[in-house]
């Protein structure tokens, strides 16, 4: 055990959960109605707990287990059967590399809750989440993190798909199931009301925007000059991103809005995270420079083209976002295009076929929309009894 790499861990696992917990939800619960801003916190707080529960019973064992298939890890780590306080993975102790993964395994399926808000209902929102996180997410962490067979040796031969950090195993996958959920929702009731809290969009980006030091710079595993770099090139990506995102919005509508700038702050950060372990700060400018206007672009084909009302643009930020980074590693030359292109395909395909069976299937148990009465009358008072803001005290 090297004692200054696993300090560094401890920090990152804490950054990370961080992210979702409060940054996520303040970033999203900003961007809907006064009405549903509670429900929004509600999904991203239980999904945290129940995703925690879910990793240590089965989700770290398939991910990172030590099956020899290269489908999934297996069932030998259910329950951290065998894993103690002594116990190694590289040079930290396993349970804080359990406990790392842990907070990846929380926040990809609550970066897919932006899609959905304001019109799902809760007991579809637990039921999907957990099936989706054991089903898709953790076979695909096995795949290209778990030695999997799309990481190096594997399909692809020696040079695997190269995915520093989440592009592929979290803002793809998130992103494409964003996507579908969205489409099977169908347009939401009230579409035209405008963010009810701007402050809490731009506190929740912040938080995010600090989180992903430990999101991208935990993933060097280790407390050197990589993990260094992969933070340094991370900010200067999240920066260039916001900057291009709030000028193309001026150049486009005559103003450059707080919601905009900081939205594309996660684009740069979402575009980054998978080449933040291989590029230089000069290339990580070029990242986020593009990240800016072309998740931008991606949100208006979401929208206007495509016509699917993914509600905080999931898709478009995160999905894009991460194809997008990814790709760029194969621009740089630090990957191979074969690896990187044929990576997203079978991630893109493998997620896309179990997101939709997984809707139907859940769709069976559980209703997956909320009837018009309490769409309408919102979220927050209609399934969770409570009002974020009570105006007559």
């Amino acid at each position: 055990m090297n004692g200054a790499d696993t300090a560094w861990i401890i920090v990152a696992t804490a950054l990370v959960l961080f992210m979702t917990l409060p940054g996520l939800a303040l970033f999203y619960g900003g961007l809907v109605r006064a009405r549903n801003v509670l429900s929004v916190f509600m999904h991203c707080f239980a999904i945290a707990c129940l995703m925690s529960i879910l990793w240590m019973v089965a989700g770290y064992s398939i991910a990172f287990g030590s099956g020899t298939s290269g489908y999934w890890g297996g069932l030998d780590k259910l329950l951290l059967i065998g894993i103690t306080a002594d116990s190694l993975s590289g040079t930290l102790p396993e349970i804080l590399f359990f406990a790392f993964q842990m907070t990846f395994a929380i926040i990809t399926p609550a970066l897919i809750v932006g899609a959905y808000v304001e019109r799902v209902g809760f007991g579809f929102v637990l039921l999907f989440s957990g099936l989706w996180m054991l089903v898709c997410y953790a076979p695909v962490v096995h795949w290209i993190w778990g030695g999997g067979f799309l990481s190096d040796g594997g399909l692809f031969g020696e040079v695997g798909v190269k995915d520093f950090a989440g592009g592929i195993v979290v803002h793809e996958t998130a992103g494409l199931a964003a996507l579908i959920i969205a489409a099977f929702l169908g347009p939401r009731r009230h579409r035209t009301t405008p963010p009810h809290n701007p402050g809490f969009v731009m506190i929740g980006a912040a938080m995010l925007w600090v989180g992903w030091f430990g999101f991208n710079g935990g993933s060097q595993l280790a407390a050197d000059g990589g993990a260094a770099m992969a933070m340094t090139v991370t900010h200067i990506s999240a920066a260039a991103a916001s900057l291009s995102w709030a000028l193309w919005e001026k150049i486009k509508y005559g103003k450059a809005s707080l919601v905009g700038l900081v939205t594309g702050t996660i684009a740069g950060l979402a575009s980054i995270t998978p080449a933040s372990g291989f590029v230089d700060p000069i290339q990580a400018l070029i990242i986020g420079a593009v990240a800016g206007i072309l998740c931008q672009e991606a949100v208006n084909v979401v929208r206007n083209i495509l016509k699917i009302d993914d509600t905080l643009d999931v898709f478009a930020v995160h999905g894009i976002g991460g194809i997008f980074g990814t790709i760029m590693i194969a621009v740089f030359g630090l990957g191979t295009w074969t690896a990187q292109l044929g990576g997203l395909a079978i991630v893109g395909l493998f997620t896309t076929v179990v997101t939709v069976v997984l809707v139907k299937a859940v769709a069976l148990v559980t209703p997956l929309r909320v009837d018009a009465e309490t769409e309408t009358n919102g979220l927050d008072l209609s399934v969770h009894g409570e009002r974020a803001y009570d105006m007559s005290s």
